[in-house]
């Protein structure tokens, strides 16, 4: 009985941890229009996750690309997605749509 009391414990303590790192995840939305991106800066504390909403509002299709960050979503047009990316240091991580070479953006961490 003492056993299935520290299996359920642990398991608990298991549910708890993940929720409450699920919780420290910094979420913020990305439009991504033909070109133009929506914030074209986004500002997050260093060292939390962050939870990129990105949406897809143009004709074509988009590509959220970070090759600091190593990631890369391709959206086809009026697709959502999200980008999770690991805590960072505080600087500015570039990001851009690979589709529109002019569309330019800045994730800063503070």
């Amino acid at each position: 009985m003492k056993l299935r009391m520290k299996v359920a414990l642990a398991c608990s303590i298991a549910i708890a941890c993940m929720a409450a790192r699920a919780d420290d995840a910094v979420t913020v939305k990305l439009e991504m229009a033909d070109g133009k991106l929506t914030p074209a800066r986004i500002e997050v504390p260093a060292g939390k996750r962050i939870r990129i909403e990105v949406r897809n509002t143009g004709k074509g299709a988009a590509e959220f690309e970070s090759v600091q960050l190593r990631k890369e979503k391709v959206l086809a047009p009026g697709a959502e997605s999200v980008v999770v990316i690991a805590p960072q240091s505080p600087g500015e991580y570039k990001f851009f749509d690979d589709f529109h070479q002019s569309a330019q953006g800045v994730i800063v961490a503070k």
